[in-house]
């Protein structure tokens, strides 16, 4: 049995420690700040209940096989798992709207054609195959394996299956999400609904790989799901199993150092002097934090891995309203921006500038979340991770853009609270209040996270920062992948 020390209480943290303590070994999680889920937090005021992480949940599978190996309460019997159906609904710059069903290609085919013209579903349709060629040829090494020594090979080979196009005399294939959407969709709107994926991780569709085309198939593919009470109750599922595994927590202690014996990571230092022994020590926090935590020395080779971009954060806000939510209400409501150009420089660009965002507007249809005839309703866009960005002319534009999806919602708005990214920074430590993005092939290696090893024996990273990146179910993976190295060594491979 080895003594295994995990920094931070993310979710990626989390399910390393629960597989790991059910390998038998002895774990003891330590979480600068009260409470446990990263950045899945909830705010309450008034009788009204906000996520203010993640609020939906792709790829559910990645839980369910958490649950299964870890105990013999399935996830369905520790929280309530809700289809939501359509998906989204989509609203254009130029008026028209679209919903698109849950996990069906044939019916988001016919909607599309319905709302967007014959031909627009089929594009839609054709584009789909190519993403699942894309997702076929990069879901194991990218989300199931733990990082190739030979990740150029990822770096340098693009997976998705460009369409041949004619431009200024030469034939050209796609290379970027944007040119995906302008050479093959051909239709803004359509371009409009695949950059939105992107976007969501704070990603720019200009500079984005073709192989981000994976990012709407998933969806498309496995579905998207609500847990009832909002995904904070799947982090306090996560956070009892460990408990129910006798992982130990303690809150309120904050790392100040990796300790280093004889080439091998040996434990941690806290703030308060005390230092905490390990055989195995699990990093769940932001590259700038581990840095500080190892002063550098423990990290892998830059020449290792290119540098990251720069992430985005986001800007969230919380809509108390009174008032019923209308049945047939969608559960998600995707507002496009009128200046598609405008909002990419905002975001992506050196200088601050005013402009109307792509926002997504979430409506669940669950009584926890609100007092009676009452609706509970969140905002989010991406904005620069910068500290010290104002947001108060973006924050007037996102209820003005609220209000395409919520109809009278000025009139019915009884408070709103903002969360910007510095909120997000405090929660999880990440500078600026960054969001990782998934992993994704090609573009050089710029979207490909650490390895879960480090050049230290004994030290590994989890989460959303380290392979496999972003996203709830990307960080489930990665504690899986760290359990593996751990408790069967470097050549594990991921499971079969």
């Amino acid at each position: 049995m080895a003594r295994i020390a995990v920094i931070g209480a993310g979710m990626g943290a989390l399910t390393a420690a629960a597989r790991l303590a059910v390998a038998g070994h002895r774990v003891a999680v330590y979480e600068r700040t009260d409470t446990y889920g990263g950045a899945l937090r909830r705010f309450e005021r008034d009788g009204f209940s906000f996520d203010t992480g993640p609020a939906l949940l792709p790829l559910p599978a990645v839980y369910r096989d958490l649950f299964v190996k870890t105990g013999k309460e399935p996830l369905e019997s520790c929280v309530e798992l809700v289809q939501v159906d359509p998906s989204s609904r989509h609203v254009f710059a130029d008026g028209t709207e679209v919903s698109l069903p849950n996990a069906s290609r044939a019916g988001v085919v016919a909607a599309l054609d319905e709302g967007l013209g014959a031909g627009a579903g089929k594009r839609w349709g054709d584009f789909l195959v190519r993403a699942r060629e894309a997702w076929d040829r990069t879901r194991r090494p990218l989300l199931e394996e733990p990082l190739w020594p030979n990740w150029q090979v990822l770096a340098e080979r693009e997976p998705y299956p460009s369409v041949p196009h004619k431009r200024l005399l030469r034939t050209r294939r796609a290379g970027t999400l944007a040119e995906v959407g302008a050479w093959e969709l051909r239709d803004p709107r359509l371009a409009a609904l695949l950059e939105s994926h992107a976007l969501g991780y704070g990603l720019d569709p200009r500079s984005a790989p073709a192989s981000a085309a994976v990012l709407p198939y998933m969806e498309h593919a496995f579905g998207t799901w609500y847990v009832r009470g909002g995904l904070r109750e799947l982090a306090r599922a996560v956070y009892e199993r460990c408990l129910a595994r006798r992982v130990e927590f303690h809150f309120g202690a904050e790392v100040t150092g990796v300790l280093e014996k004889d080439g091998r990571a040996s434990g941690v230092e806290l703030a308060d002097g005390s230092v905490a022994e390990a055989d195995f020590v699990v990093a769940g926090v932001a590259p700038g934090v581990l840095a500080r935590l190892t002063a550098g020395t423990l990290l892998r080779d830059e020449s290792e891995v290119p540098p990251q971009r720069a992430a985005a954060g986001r800007l969230t806000l919380l809509l108390a309203l009174r008032g019923p939510r209308p049945a047939g209400t969608a559960h998600r409501t995707v507002v496009h921006t009128p200046d598609r150009e405008a909002e990419l420089d905002a975001l992506f660009g050196t200088a601050a500038g005013s402009h109307r965002p792509t926002a997504t507007v979430l409506r669940p249809d669950d009584a926890r979340t609100a007092p009676a005839d009452h609706e509970a309703v969140t905002v989010t866009t991406a904005v620069p991770a910068r500290p010290g960005r104002p947001h108060g002319d973006l924050v007037d534009h996102m209820i003005t853009a609220a209000e395409r999806a919520v109809p009278g919602l000025r009139e019915r708005l009884l408070w709103h609270e903002t969360r910007t990214p510095a909120d997000t920074a405090d929660e999880t430590g990440a500078e600026g209040g960054a969001v990782p993005a998934p992993a994704l092939a090609a573009a050089g290696g710029r979207l490909l996270h650490p390895s879960n090893g480090t050049r230290v024996p004994g030290l590994f990273t989890v989460g959303g920062w380290a392979h496999p990146g972003g996203g709830l179910p990307h960080a489930g993976m990665s504690g899986a992948l760290v359990a593996g190295l751990i408790v069967e060594g470097p050549e594990f491979r991921g499971s079969q």
